[in-house]
């Protein structure tokens, strides 16, 4: 859980980095480029799917990396690192309320309490993170609002996959998904290049290999490893310890400044998911 908690952890922080000299769309379709080769390799006996997963799959693919990844990259750039990195850490809070949705499940006081707390500290780490010396450390209201609708987009790629793999196995859902959000992903990154010069330092590079696989793959067997050997409620207590490795990293790469009005929003933000977390159990 700790070493699923750094590596995830340190992705916002490392796509900051990417992002120095990479636009952002072209940074996601490169990530992709070495993850999702590495993902057919480990699912090439599982690749077979009927027809009828075709809709949901495609769907999937432009969700959770289309819209997901792509806004999130947009986001790390209009965002601090330690802004982005707290941001990222409501994608379960918007689980609770769309699973609710999808399943027709009525959302606790205890969870809507949580949601709240939460985004009260989310606007105490917006404002709290100060206005940055340079464009690396600069926080936006557009790089705050991109930071959440990814938030939101991932969060429905995670409840609609659960339901995909369920149906038909994590690694081939995993493998076909992230292959559609690539050739999606891919125009748009070649038109963007027309647009911004691309420099792909060793610092960039270094950034991508990371985010593909250490990010993408390693962390998605992990995650499923921890799913098979303790209690879901319990693995995911790694939500908690993402933002202490994430801002951590932020401070000493970027030199983020971290006040008390930014501590206390972080605060918030944490207990807003135990009690969305709370809440969860007690309901099902």
């Amino acid at each position: 859980m700790l070493l699923l908690a750094l590596m995830w952890g340190l992705s916002i922080p490392i796509t900051k980095l990417g992002l120095g000299s990479i636009p952002p769309m072209t940074f996601t379709a490169l990530r992709f480029m070495v993850a999702v080769p590495l993902m057919m390799f480990l699912a090439r006996r599982e690749l077979r799917l009927p027809r009828k997963a075709i809709p949901g799959i495609v769907g999937l693919g432009v969700m959770g990396i289309t819209l997901g990844n792509v806004a999130q990259s947009f986001g790390v750039q209009g965002t601090s690192a330690s802004v982005a990195t707290i941001l990222s850490a409501t994608i379960p809070l918007f689980m609770v309320v769309l699973a609710a949705i999808r399943f027709r499940q009525s959302v606790t006081p205890l969870q809507w309490s949580g949601l709240l707390v939460a985004f009260l500290g989310i606007a105490l780490v917006a404002v709290g993170s100060g206005p940055g010396v340079d464009d690396m450390s600069r926080t936006t209201v557009t790089g705050v609002m991109l930071m959440l609708l990814s938030a939101v987009g991932i969060a429905i790629y995670y409840i609609w996959s659960a339901e995909l793999t369920e149906k038909y196995g994590l690694m081939p859902v995993a493998a076909w998904n992230m292959l559609v959000g690539l050739l999606t992903v891919v125009p748009l990154a070649g038109w963007e290049m027309t647009q911004h010069t691309v420099v792909i330092t060793v610092e960039a590079l270094a950034a991508i290999v990371y985010l593909g696989v250490v990010v993408t793959v390693a962390g998605l067997i992990v995650w499923l490893y921890l799913l098979r050997v303790v209690p879901a409620r319990v693995a995911a207590s790694v939500q908690y310890l993402q933002p202490v490795f994430g801002i951590s990293a932020s401070a000493f790469l970027f030199g983020d400044k971290l006040g008390l009005m930014f501590a206390a929003g972080v605060g918030l933000v944490l207990a807003g998911l135990g009690l969305a977390a709370a809440g969860k159990r007690r309901g099902s």
